[in-house]
């Protein structure tokens, strides 16, 4: 199997999907010629021409709404937001409209539209660059959400989105881009949106998490286990809809539970996941739930310093875990 970057699976995931249905088409700011500001849609204009790769104007809310429309009448279109913090523009055509067209037309109108959206800090972003909007879209009925972190997981749920009939919002954490490297099949493969997956088998903790924080997960659940420590780790992979089974399966064999994730700790996907073992396996728990995000400060910081002291890290992760193996 090649081995390939996560821009490389996007890339692959658009291309095969592009090729195998005419309805599928690409839209959004410099995604055409330029091929993207991260180069995820490179070369598609060349193969597929004008018309199904389409620059747009600086406008997220025309974007979300033509892609909305074209929904409505047939297409599957995929529209880009270039980054997650110029989403805001296209809210109420994605929560007011988007999430609710199924439900509010009694199934006569399906939405089979995917927007992509790069979002996440770690790459010196500042306040416009670097948001985490999964919370907003975690919260709104109507849409699925997707946050997968490897090239393997990146690729095989683009695929299935963009063959969804719902309406996903799916998100590509920047920092994964070229950083993350993994192998990909040759052929086709589809993943089930909805199925979180267990990346590490453990005894003793479980931790829950997504995106690029399951990386530091992964490092930080070998850095403990010379100690005796033995994490399991679960890659969330879909955030809406949840995964409890996975989740809660996994809370009862180790009878503890961190969560991470970069987002704001207040109101997060990390808050749903605390609630749902609190309510559904708390008796099979051996100390607190706790959770390990992003503080509550409004975006993330431009100086070196405070990104650094915002972003969760493997070793605050090891420093959280030993508190709980201790407890």
């Amino acid at each position: 199997m090649a081995v390939k970057n996560v821009i490389e699976a996007v890339r692959e995931a658009l291309r095969e999907e592009m090729q195998r249905d005419p309805k599928v088409f690409v839209m959004g700011e410099d995604v055409g010629k330029r091929g993207g500001v991260f180069l995820a849609t490179q070369g598609l204009i060349d193969e597929f021409g004008e018309s199904r790769v389409i620059d747009t104007p600086l406008a997220e809310a025309s974007i979300m709404g033509i892609a909305l429309g074209a929904a409505f009448r047939g297409m599957r279109p995929i529209p880009e937001v270039q980054f997650s913090d110029f989403i805001w523009p296209a809210m109420n055509q994605l929560i007011g409209e988007t999430a609710r067209a199924c439900y509010g037309s009694n199934g006569v109108l399906q939405v089979p539209l995917v927007i992509r959206v790069p979002y996440g800090g770690g790459i010196r972003g500042g306040l416009f660059h670097s948001q985490n909007v999964e919370s907003i879209f975690f919260h709104t009925p109507g849409l699925k959400v997707i946050a997968p972190a490897t090239p393997y997981d990146i690729k095989g749920l683009l695929k299935s989105a963009i063959r969804d009939n719902s309406p996903v919002v799916f998100l590509e954490h920047k920092k994964t881009y070229r950083l993350v490297r993994g192998e990909l099949p040759e052929g086709e493969y589809t993943i089930p949106i909805g199925k979180a997956d267990v990346k590490r088998a453990g005894e003793h903790i479980t931790i829950v998490s997504y995106g690029l924080m399951l990386h530091y997960c992964l490092e930080a659940a070998e850095a403990v286990s010379g100690e005796g420590i033995d994490v399991e780790v679960v890659d969330l992979r879909t955030l809406r809809p949840l995964d409890k089974e996975t989740v809660l399966n996994s809370v009862k064999k180790t009878g503890k539970l961190l969560i991470v994730h970069e987002d704001n700790v207040t109101g997060g996907v990390g808050a749903e996941i605390a609630a749902l073992v609190a309510d559904e396996a708390f008796e099979y728990l051996d100390g607190p739930v706790k959770r390990l995000c992003g503080p509550d400060v409004p975006t993330m910081p431009f100086a070196q310093t405070l990104e650094d002291e915002y972003m969760p890290n493997t070793d605050k992760i090891v420093q959280a875990l030993r508190k709980q193996a201790a407890y």
